[in-house]
């Protein structure tokens, strides 16, 4: 069911997209303009959020059950924000290396 939704939903999300394309070098380059800006900021606003969920559990929230839920949220906040920046640099370099944007 959810393949099917996303086959329907896909082209619904691409379509304002495609209507302003003229070829399929704009289109790419709309959808990794949007990406870049709006997608990755609220990923990494998450990433942020989870760690300071963790400093709040680490130094607030009782006990030391609570202190390492802190460390491991503040942990993966960091590890999130490592692999998305390695991520993110390394296909803005292949975007700009192959010039699709």
């Amino acid at each position: 069911m959810t393949r099917l939704r996303l086959v329907f939903l896909l082209p619904a999300f691409l379509a304002p997209f495609a209507a302003r394309a003229e070829s399929l070098k704009s289109l790419t380059g709309s959808i990794v303009s949007f990406v870049n800006g709006s997608v990755v900021p609220f990923i990494y606003a998450l990433a942020f959020l989870a760690f300071l969920i963790g400093m709040v559990r680490f130094f607030f929230l009782g006990g030391e059950e609570g202190r390492e839920k802190g460390k491991q949220f503040m942990l993966w906040g960091v590890i999130g924000f490592v692999v998305m920046f390695s991520v993110w640099g390394i296909v803005n370099l292949l975007l700009a290396t192959i010039g699709a944007v």
